[in-house]
């Protein structure tokens, strides 16, 4: 077991998603940057899609019952073990009684906790992924414990530390392919999206990300049509709306842009006030 001695700001279990209930307007869910997820569960060996625990802005506080190893990938967070400092990306052994802490955020806005074998949270709709109104909690509290397998004399000598592609935090774009309405905008509407900043508004969570520049516009709303993680959609006021992986599977605003995966996943690392251009891919 690992207790939770304190939460951080938004702490959840998330593994890559639940599939096949979209008709039923269930939201996929999951990590919302899986290129950080997945690097964790590779160094640890794991099953690609293993759950973690996907921490925002700041981090927790853990002990761990159980000897154990673990990685922490995405946003760095002055992670520390028994006051120690810990680094990103690096396999770390973890004894029983041992203390994990979180300090001041440095750059990206998610990091993920991996564990050896992954999360043993419940299971709801073929997904360990905390979801309101689907799993008994949506996120993780002060008092949990959160079931993990114990490390079994796990030899560590093939694990290794792996650099992370910097510009996965750092880059201002963020791949897009034209949304079924992009062409109702105009040509100068069209190129004026393409070469305008935006900048990452308080209104941002794991259901959508919005900006705080207008796209001034005069489209009508559409018959309500499927959504998905990545559409970004246009409302009648001029809001961009970038729907992320909590979002809802249907929506009535026009789509006109799609964002690639990767682009989702540099996306989840923008936190507020920070910059994205979209760039157009063919």
């Amino acid at each position: 077991m690992v207790d939770v001695l304190k939460a951080g700001l938004f702490d959840t279990i998330q593994d890559f998603g639940r599939f096949g209930m979209q008709d039923y307007g269930v939201p996929y869910s999951g990590v919302m940057d899986t290129y950080s997820a997945t690097l964790g569960n590779s160094i640890l060996g794991n099953e690609k899609g293993a759950a973690v625990m996907e921490c925002t802005i700041n981090g927790p506080q853990l002990k761990f019952n159980t000897a154990t190893l673990i990685c922490i990938t995405g946003a760095l967070m002055q992670p520390n073990l028994n006051g120690q400092t810990v680094r990103n990306n690096k396999a770390i052994s973890v004894k029983e009684n041992d203390v994990l802490r979180f300090g001041k955020l440095q750059y990206g806005c998610r990091c993920y906790i991996s564990v050896l074998g992954g999360f043993r949270t419940e299971i709801v709709l073929g997904s360990r992924s905390m979801y309101q109104g689907i799993t008994s909690k949506f996120k993780i509290e002060r008092g949990d414990k959160l079931p993990i397998s114990s490390l079994h004399n796990r030899n560590t000598d093939s694990l290794v530390s792996i650099k992370v592609n910097e510009k996965h935090f750092q880059t201002l774009d963020v791949d897009v392919f034209m949304g079924p309405e992009f062409k109702q905008l105009s040509v100068a509407q069209q190129k004026l999206l393409f070469h305008q900043t935006f900048s990452i508004s308080t209104e941002s969570n794991r259901m959508a990300y919005q900006f705080n520049e207008l796209f001034v516009n005069d489209l009508d709303e559409i018959i309500t049509s499927l959504v998905l993680p990545g559409t970004v959609q246009l409302t009648p006021s001029g809001q961009l709306i970038t729907l992320m992986r909590d979002g809802q599977t249907t929506g009535g605003y026009p789509r006109i842009l799609q964002l690639s995966k990767d682009a989702i996943n540099i996306l989840a690392q923008k936190s507020l006030g920070d910059k994205i251009r979209f760039k157009c891919i063919k």
